[in-house]
């Protein structure tokens, strides 16, 4: 059993049920920063465009909008929620390490500091998993037939 097993079964182990509603908390804020991003794609391309990535900007923003919506709705109901959240770490650090510290450390930076604890909360979730609230948990259970 190599590292990553051992942490998923201890995460999987270790999961209190208000983790649950903190997860599904979490996923309803990714989805609806997503939504926004959808209703102003300009500011998504502006925000990347700080960043100074040499990368497609359209194609970035595609990512992260995309990355938001399903990634968000795979968080709120526990299906796959460490790949969702792997997909999440990425746009966070951007967002925390490269858009909103341009702002400074101050308590009116609020982006910032909402990004920062969607970062933390992301790694919380890459560790313990799910929960017993989820479709990852219902789907685990005996008699249920997964087709895929």
């Amino acid at each position: 059993m190599n590292l990553v097993q051992k942490i998923g079964r201890w995460g999987d182990a270790h999961h209190p049920r208000w983790l649950d509603i903190l997860r599904i908390f979490l996923g309803i804020v990714i989805f609806a920063k997503g939504i926004s991003f959808v209703n102003d794609r300009d500011a998504v391309a502006d925000l990347i465009r700080q960043t100074n990535f040499q990368l497609s900007i359209w194609s970035a923003v595609h990512y992260v909008v995309f990355a938001h919506l399903v990634g968000g709705l795979f968080i709120i109901f526990g299906f796959q929620t460490r790949l969702a959240v792997i997909f999440q770490i990425p746009i966070l650090i951007g967002a925390v390490f490269f858009v909103n510290i341009t702002n400074g450390f101050n308590f009116l930076n609020s982006e910032f500091w909402i990004s920062l604890v969607v970062l933390i909360l992301l790694f919380v979730f890459l560790i313990v998993g799910s929960g017993r609230y989820s479709l990852d948990n219902l789907m685990d259970k005996p008699g249920y037939k997964r087709s895929i």
